[in-house]
């Protein structure tokens, strides 16, 4: 039996039709890599810090011989407000969910061909990138995106390792060019001709507890996430939209609501906001940034101080009022 065709076979009954395969070894090309990174102070604080685990995947699972890559497309469709704005990423069902609900099935299948395998979406050691591209998947751009032919860079990405030794793709060749449209978008240049910055890019700003004031007005309107770099791409033009139903933006995704954001409280967050990509970071990150945006972009905080339950956000509110006083 041809596992890999079989494999492939199902994630397309599956819908999936982006998926490549290499193998699972120790990645030591990598290790100078993170070295410069960690020397620069290019890492965030949502990354892996201890090198060995971010090369190493049979730390994950030690008797390894491939592993999977999928891509999962998200752009569903493409409406949006650019004065309040969530990252298209966040729009629908959160994607932890989705992507493990698919993963799963693609891991018992593969259990029932006789194979071991294990599932990881985001929150792990793995270099997911690295391995997107090793499998076939799509090139690294110039913005440290994955960008796949079909779907631009708009995808998740997960992992399966397995201990069925399948036969590996080939890597795709760097494609950007003379491009540097990305480059030239960055609104705080995180991502330049030395590498990228990924602990000044805006995306990781909006989601930090602590951010520092001189980050206020960079963010002019974002909310959660940035998408600069992507929206200008030419690989993000005339590229195929999302079919997973679970991808589909909520309605009031579409039009949001910053005084419901300012006014955010834990019964509306559950409701709402606590089902999409960007609830995993709690209310009180969603509460300070309306209330950024709103004093940025509209020039009014509309919320009294003694309406903020959150000590954390109530600090924000005084520094922006200080701000709107100067």
């Amino acid at each position: 039996m041809n596992y890999k065709e079989s494999i492939v076979d199902f994630c397309k009954h599956l819908g999936l039709d982006t998926i490549g395969f290499c193998e699972c070894r120790v990645f030591e090309e990598l290790r100078s890599f993170y070295e410069e990174r960690k020397l620069n102070n290019q890492e965030n604080e949502f990354e892996e810090q201890d090198i060995e685990k971010r090369i190493n995947p049979f730390n994950n699972m030690e008797n390894g011989k491939t592993i999977i890559s999928i891509a999962f497309p998200y752009l569903y469709e493409d409406k949006e407000d650019p004065k309040i704005y969530f990252s298209k990423y966040t729009r629908g069902k959160d994607y932890h969910q989705v992507v493990s609900y698919y993963l799963k099935q693609v891991c018992e299948f593969i259990e029932s061909l006789g194979g071991e395998a294990k599932y990881f979406v985001d929150s792990n050691t793995l270099p997911e990138r690295y391995i997107a591209y090793l499998c076939g998947i799509g090139f690294i751009g110039k913005n440290n995106m994955v960008i796949t032919e079909k779907y631009g860079s708009y995808v998740f990405l997960g992992e399966i390792i397995t201990d069925l030794e399948l036969r590996r793709d080939k890597p795709i060749e760097q494609k950007c060019g003379e491009c540097t449209l990305c480059l030239k978008e960055c609104p705080t240049k995180a991502v330049n001709r030395a590498g990228s910055f990924p602990n000044i890019c805006l995306s990781y700003i909006t989601q930090k507890k602590q951010i520092e004031d001189i980050w206020f007005e960079k963010l002019s309107g974002r909310m959660f996430g940035c998408d600069s770099c992507q929206n200008v791409c030419p690989f993000n033009i005339d590229i195929k939209l999302s079919q997973i139903e679970q991808f589909k933006p909520y309605e009031y995704m579409k039009d949001i609501s910053l005084e419901e954001l300012i006014n955010i409280d834990n019964s509306i967050f559950k409701e709402k906001y606590a089902v999409t990509s960007c609830g995993w970071r709690g209310k009180n990150i969603l509460q300070r940034n309306a209330l950024i945006n709103s004093a940025v972009v509209n020039k009014k905080l509309p919320i009294d101080e003694k309406a903020i339950n959150s000590p954390f956000v109530k600090d924000y509110y005084h520094r922006l009022l200080k701000k709107m006083q100067l």
